[in-house]
């Protein structure tokens, strides 16, 4: 039979030899945790003699002293005849607040994380950052398996995306959580990983270089942060091979970030990471394979703000102040919640291109997805896929384009007319038109010039409010009548409720 502890007392107790050795990375030792236990194993009748005012520690004044342990900080677990087990002790009921948190204080010096603690699932979003369906959809997989690994740590668990998609704070998530459950886990990127294994081969290191290796090796759950072998020297890829096959070998828990693609590890790490009995990939967020084609990229344009935008050229007539400055006042109100379709029209120069690219940079500012592009190159875009040469395939980056949260059209109607070109921008406008997704347009040709199919859709009322900017372009002295054609200034807008 089981002793029974009728005492009250917690029978989970912890001390400092039971928990992980502790690496101090930065020099000093620390110290034992304070004994609550301020005598051993002692017969009833020197416990009664205690009781009576002999050998109690000292109490201060107005300190109470318990009714189970006179003070003592433990109690011997009972037998099943009732008597005293005096071979065993246990912490009392009166310490177990105190122990808890000394050791919930130990194990968080011990974990490495430092200000990264503050990063839970109580303060990430179960949906994620992005704003797209897809990517929350994804998101809340991740986060869902995240909690579940979490509870009961098995395993490896890697989160793979681009930085700042959360993966970070998911690891820390799982490694704060452990600590709260009273369970170790240990924090480390892998390039302060480094760093320290080579500093513990100086002289006046305070850790030893097996001392540190052990520990991380064989740690109860191993959080490694920003795996990459890209750039590193043979003796660090040596180092995390070994680390990660011992902890392979034993199936230790560990969880591992990356934004390196599994199939650009070599083939023995490669191999573990796609061990699907043994190790979970979660894809956390991935990086925009139109991000790279982003006219936004370009200097001037990622320079265009609302701050610098100048509505009030003093040298223009009072109209056409007046109409840039009701231009301005329209992109700026539509960009904080991109809703249905802006699109400017005007003589080259006249600013759309600006508001248009203010718009883009206000929401990129915001952390939101958006993709700007000149409808030229977004043709030559298109065209160049068809390559074997291409890092993206044609159906990827159409439909990346198709289904953007905003999609901003720089210089529409000065492509190349051609019956591809129009049948690729048609297929363009008529999917975001159907699916109702928000675009920013921007040309110097009137409706009239623009092909019908594309045109009708622009000017319904229901979705598009169609602009034309009447100031001349601001590079010099150009009369609107010497540059395209453009309608009689109009504004048409879906009626608002």
């Amino acid at each position: 039979m089981i002793p029974t502890n009728t005492s009250g007392a917690s029978t989970d107790t912890w001390s400092k030899d039971r928990a992980p050795r502790e690496i101090v990375f930065h020099g000093g030792k620390k110290d034992n945790l304070a004994c609550h236990s301020e005598r051993v194993s002692r017969s009833p009748e020197q416990s009664e003699g205690e009781e009576s005012g002999g050998a109690q520690g000292e109490l201060h004044e107005g300190e109470e002293t318990c009714p189970i342990c006179k003070g003592a900080g433990f109690v011997h677990p009972l037998l099943d005849s009732g008597q005293p087990d005096f071979s065993r002790v246990e912490p009392c009921q009166c310490k177990r607040e105190e122990l808890q948190r000394e050791k919930f204080q130990y194990l968080q010096k011990y974990s490495n994380l430092g200000f990264l603690s503050r990063l839970t699932f109580d303060n990430l979003s179960p949906k994620g950052k992005r704003d797209d369906a897809i990517s929350q959809e994804r998101f809340a997989r991740v986060y869902q398996m995240a909690k579940v690994f979490a509870d009961n740590p098995k395993g490896w668990l890697v989160f793979f995306g681009p930085a700042g998609c959360g993966k970070t704070h998911l690891a820390c998530a799982i490694a704060n959580h452990r600590l709260n459950l009273g369970q170790p886990a240990f924090y480390i990127g892998v390039a302060d990983l480094l760093d320290h294994l080579r500093s513990a081969f100086s002289p006046t290191s305070d850790i030893t270089y097996d001392g540190l290796f052990e520990q991380v090796k064989n740690t109860p759950l191993l959080v490694l942060d920003d795996l990459s072998m890209e750039g590193a020297t043979l003796w660090a890829k040596e180092k995390l091979e070994q680390l990660l096959n011992h902890r392979f070998n034993a199936r230790l828990a560990t969880v591992i970030t990356t934004d390196v693609p599994l199939e650009k590890f070599d083939e023995r790490l490669g191999g573990r990471l796609r061990d699907s009995e043994f190790c979970q990939v979660c894809i956390v967020g991935q990086k925009s394979s139109l991000a790279c084609l982003d006219s936004l990229q370009l200097e001037l344009l990622r320079n265009m703000t609302f701050d610098n935008f100048d509505y009030k050229r003093l040298n223009l007539p009072l109209e056409q102040r007046q109409n840039l400055q009701q231009a301005f006042h329209l992109a700026r109100d539509f960009a904080p919640s991109p809703e249905g379709w802006l699109i400017f029209h005007g003589v080259n120069g006249c600013g759309k291109t600006h508001l248009a690219a203010a718009i883009a940079n206000y929401r990129l500012a915001q952390g939101k997805p958006v993709f700007f592009v000149v409808v030229p190159d977004l043709l030559d875009h298109l065209r160049s896929t068809f390559s074997p040469q291409s890092n993206i395939s044609y159906d990827e980056f159409f439909e990346g384009i198709k289904q953007c949260p905003l999609l901003i059209l720089d210089d529409f109607g000065e492509q190349s007319v051609t019956p591809w070109a129009q049948e690729k921008l048609y297929q363009l406008i008529n999917y975001r038109y159907n699916a109702r997704l928000p675009m920013v347009i921007t040309s110097c040709f009137s409706l009239d010039e623009i092909e019908p199919r594309i045109s009708s859709r622009m000017v319904d009322p229901r979705l598009s409010l169609v602009f034309n900017i009447i100031a001349p372009d601001y590079r010099g002295d150009v009369k609107p009548s010497q540059m395209a054609k453009r309608p009689e200034p109009r504004i048409t807008r879906r009626q608002r409720l």
